[in-house]
């Protein structure tokens, strides 16, 4: 092969080069396809009853509430509509229950936007039944929010479950059991509370009961309910009458625990 056809031949090798050099960087340097992203749950997942098509309230004292709050923001259509804490705060019945929820009743303790971020079983207290507490004890849950922060957990139930299937063992907000038997109208929680009247709530199931519950009567949870990373999640207190105080666990935190939702 002569000099001048191999000076070609490699003249010829470093132009492919060149070209393929820069179309190489540029495939290279393409942008990635932008990533799918998916968004994030909105509040229509949070279980909305239909105002025209509420579920009816059951319980004995539901006639007599109807009859006393026939309309306006009290009412059970107009609850039917809000968020459980604005339910809550709007039943003439369960104020002392509001003030505890939301800060009133101790400063400390503000659960509105744990209860809001449902859907949850609230069994709410009424007032008459924060009124069968002794001084004592009603003094106890303003003053100590160790008392009164498991206490209103444990009145609370992740899941959405309305007066014919909610019967059963089941994890509160607190970590603990509670025990909840019947249906309809006729529903008793622990053996110590009768629900006087439930109805339903955008996110809540409402359950008005005659007794303030005592953390951790309803029963031992088991570890795979509950979170172990406190005693007083996994341990319960020694129940007290329902004249006397509310146990206070060993150790409480402000932030709720991980619960199992209950199937509905």
């Amino acid at each position: 092969m002569s000099t001048r056809t191999k000076t070609l031949g490699v003249a010829a090798a470093f132009a492919a080069i060149a070209v393929a050099i820069p179309t190489a960087v540029q495939a290279y340097a393409e942008p990635a396809p932008t990533p799918t992203v998916t968004a994030a749950p909105s509040t229509s997942a949070i279980p909305v009853p239909s105002v025209t098509q509420l579920p009816d309230p059951q319980g004995p004292a539901c006639d007599a509430y109807k009859n006393a709050v026939p309309t306006g923001a009290g009412s059970f259509t107009g609850m039917g509509s809000e968020v459980a804490s604005a339910a809550i705060a709007a039943n003439p019945d369960l104020s002392t229950f509001s003030s505890a929820i939301s800060g009133k009743l101790n400063p400390a303790v503000n659960i509105v936007s744990v209860l809001d971020g449902g859907p949850y079983v609230v069994f709410a207290p009424t007032n008459d039944a924060f009124a069968k507490l002794d001084e004592a004890a009603l003094a106890k849950l303003k003053s100590d929010p160790t008392v009164l922060l498991p206490t209103l957990f444990y009145h609370m139930v992740l899941g959405y479950l309305g007066p014919e299937n909610v019967a059963g063992k089941m994890p509160t907000q607190d970590g603990r059991l509670v025990s909840v038997e019947g249906k309809g109208g006729d529903i008793k929680i622990n053996d110590s509370a009768k629900v006087v009247c439930s109805y339903a709530a955008k996110g809540a199931y409402i359950y008005m009961i005659d007794t303030v519950l005592t953390p951790g009567e309803g029963g031992t949870p088991s570890t795979s309910s509950t979170s172990s990373t406190s005693s007083a999640e996994t341990t319960p207190s020694a129940p007290s009458t329902s004249t006397g105080a509310p146990a206070a666990p060993a150790t409480t935190s402000a932030a709720p625990t991980t619960t199992k939702a209950p199937n509905a």
